[in-house]
């Protein structure tokens, strides 16, 4: 048993706290040092166990892009599932689309597959969309994605992996994050340079991009190994790495390197869809054309779905049984995905959120005036930003962001703010619902701001 994060007045929450510290392990979280206990959520809000309001800056780690629990999103959800409004309780079944339907068909699966391949074909850049790999998480739809790279030519095993990139725990997923450094590395995978230095901050946003060092180690690599390299992975943003935000000619850079040397151009952007980064999907934003886009977090707006999409001769490289699983293309998961594709084409979300995300991005660059903050980064006109720490105070970096994350929590007693713990040790990271209200926006800044003023 561990000792248990305790909050003064909060009786109720302190209690599930450490039953909770009976019953699990603490590695089933990361580290966040509020650890808040959540009784119920709507909108860009949640409630704390012992009532009091949180604006939610996390989104369920970029989930919940629609706001949390929207009606309309529900009754969606539900209609496709075919669920009555009113159940009769008399009887011990009712009739309705199955929760799972391993190795069948279900019409709701045919529906969500075409309805998600429209979407994509319509996005600039989505040409090459034509079939989908459904997943259950994130770094499941990782994994077979670089199967399908490594299924394309055997004789060309080897993986390009942008360095501090975070593509998921598990097999190959894993092998693709992080840094050479980190031990039992993937001999098949190789790193490449991320522009880190050049997108430290927003300031540099407009900043002249030289392509030139990266061009040269990516030929300096293709040098080494030759046709052994059969795919590239990246990100459009590095999201766990620290929220670093590129600019557009680092990513078609690689594209076009990987359409002129047939390397398979895999697009991590399961942190990314959905509009975080100012269109539905991140190709859009940064003028890629991917092999492969992988999907996640925002497609289900909850629901735990992803998917890995791309070129049908890429996908055919896999045989029966080589890409299924359990849950995949599961009933409940394509509910999900037709609910949240309805719902950003009933209304303009993206539109909507510009001036809520100028409000946000205008009150984190304020917070650079404090001693105890280095830089500010995001996506513009998105809604994902990065504040990232720096040792002052008496405090290191790490402390300082662990500080602010806390801060923000207390907010102004009855109304706070909920975050994440910091990525990268110091980058605490900002991403509210894409539904947030320019009036919402206005007083979480001002719940922010206060809070930072008590570093």
């Amino acid at each position: 048993m561990h000792p248990a994060i305790q909050h003064a007045g909060e009786p109720k929450a302190n209690e599930l706290r450490g039953s909770l510290t009976r019953v699990e392990p603490r590695s089933l979280r990361t580290f966040t040092p509020t650890q808040a206990v959540i009784a119920s959520s709507a909108g860009v809000f949640h409630w704390t166990a012992d009532g009091r309001r949180l604006f939610d800056f996390t989104s369920g780690v970029l989930v919940s892009n629609l706001g949390h629990n929207p009606t309309a999103w529900m009754t969606r959800y539900s209609k496709y599932m075919g669920w009555p409004a009113t159940p009769d309780e008399s009887q011990p079944y009712f009739a309705a689309a199955p929760m799972t339907a391993y190795n069948a068909i279900t019409p709701v699966e045919v529906d969500a597959s075409r309805r998600l391949l429209k979407s994509l074909r319509a996005a600039p850049g989505g040409g090459r969309m034509e079939e989908v790999l459904w997943a259950a998480s994130g770094s499941e739809a990782i994994q077979k994605a670089l199967w399908v790279g490594q299924a394309r030519d055997r004789t060309r095993p080897m993986i390009l992996a942008t360095r501090f990139g975070f593509h998921g725990k598990k097999g190959l997923a894993n092998a693709v994050t992080g840094s050479e450094t980190d031990a039992e590395r993937d001999p098949r995978v190789k790193f490449i340079s991320f522009p880190m230095a050049e997108c430290r901050d927003i300031a540099n946003r407009d900043a002249k991009f030289d392509p030139a060092p990266y061009q040269k180690e990516l030929d300096s690599l293709l040098h080494q190994f030759g046709r052994k390299i059969g795919t590239l992975i990246t990100e459009p943003y590095l999201g766990g790495g620290g929220s670093y935000h590129p600019h557009k000619e680092y990513l078609q850079l690689l594209d076009r390197w990987c359409k002129t040397h047939d390397v398979v151009f895999i697009l991590d952007e399961v942190q990314a869809n959905f509009g975080r980064t100012g269109s539905l999907y991140a190709y859009s934003t940064y003028g890629l054309e991917p092999d492969i886009v992988v999907l996640g977090k925002g497609l289900g707006n909850g629901v735990p779905v992803a998917a890995a999409v791309g070129r049908a001769d890429l996908f055919n490289s896999l045989d029966y049984g080589e890409g299924s699983d359990t849950w995949s293309a599961n009933p409940l998961c394509c509910a999900a995905v037709l609910a949240t594709l309805d719902e950003f084409e009933a209304r303009d979300v993206i539109a909507t959120m510009k001036e809520p995300s100028r409000i946000i991005e205008a009150g984190l660059l304020k917070l650079k005036s404090r001693a105890a903050v280095a830089a500010v980064r995001g996506e513009k006109d998105g809604m994902v930003w990065g504040v990232e720490f720096q040792d002052a105070g008496g405090r290191t970096a790490a402390e300082n962001a662990s500080a602010f994350v806390l801060e923000c929590y207390r907010g102004d007693g009855a109304d706070g703010i909920h975050l994440l713990g910091p990525l990268s040790k110091k980058v605490v990271r900002v991403a509210p619902p894409l539904t947030i209200t320019q009036a919402e926006a206005v007083d979480s800044m001002a719940i922010l701001e206060r809070a930072a003023s008590r570093l």
